[in-house]
């Protein structure tokens, strides 16, 4: 299993769309306080829309509770990482996995990211940008891990459960 690590998020929009992308993906996320919102926020709900109950997640009081209870493998996403995050063979890595990105403002705390600079990651952007949104982030992450998986797990077509594989076939001229 694939886990996200919220390090202290303190928008409900994007911790509301990475609940969904977690949702989507089968991963768990786990979120360290301070949060900067209530879990049970409208604006966090409306981000995660009618997904909120599939979501399977979990609150830590800081992040020696997190890693107290979390052993494995964390690999830091941050803009002063040095790797490239595409350049990781996930595969190879001790299971399970934790991708850790910090908060919208100042990311992981420097000390602990100093602290495993060994597994500190970045995705390339430009100059012109200190980092990428939150919620994008996890998403192009998460989504080179399962890649490198081969979508283990995931449907590929359009579920019978919601319009199905075939649903454009009733457009075609």
């Amino acid at each position: 299993m694939l886990h996200i690590v919220l390090y202290e998020p303190e928008i409900p929009q994007n911790t509301g769309n990475i609940m969904r992308t977690c949702v989507a993906i089968g991963a768990k996320l786990h979120l360290i306080e301070p949060l900067g919102f209530k879990i049970d926020e409208t604006k966090l709900r409306r981000s995660a829309l009618d997904y909120y109950e599939h979501l399977n997640y979990t609150v830590y009081k800081n992040f020696d509770d997190f890693s107290s209870k979390n052993k494995g493998t964390y690999l830091f996403l941050t803009r002063y990482g040095k790797k490239n995050y595409a350049d990781i063979q996930y595969k190879g890595l001790e299971q399970p996995l934790y991708l850790v990105f910090g908060k919208e403002s100042t990311g992981v705390d420097k000390y602990l990211l100093a602290s495993h600079i060994e597994n500190c990651y970045r995705i390339p952007t430009t100059d012109q940008v200190r980092s990428l949104n939150l919620s994008n982030a996890v998403a192009i992450v998460a989504y080179e891990v399962l890649r490198q998986f081969d979508y283990e797990n995931l449907i590929e077509t359009e579920p019978e459960t919601h319009k199905g594989k075939d649903f454009l076939d009733q457009f075609k001229k």
